[in-house]
């Protein structure tokens, strides 16, 4: 299964409190932090809900 590396490149503030759960439960808390998430629906899904507050490569 391939893998997505997921980097924040916004800050949290003033966003919907919907938006900041999800950037947490992909393990995302300050700018610049990384994680390496698998590439499945459920990520993808999450990946949509914050694509603006997010870069995405590769892993």
């Amino acid at each position: 299964m391939a893998n997505v590396k997921i980097t924040l490149v916004r800050s949290l503030n003033d966003r919907t409190k919907d938006q900041v759960a999800t950037a947490y439960s992909l393990g995302l808390k300050k700018i610049g932090n990384e994680t390496i998430q698998p590439d499945n629906a459920q990520t993808q899904g999450k990946i949509k809900k914050i694509s603006h507050l997010i870069k995405v490569t590769e892993a």
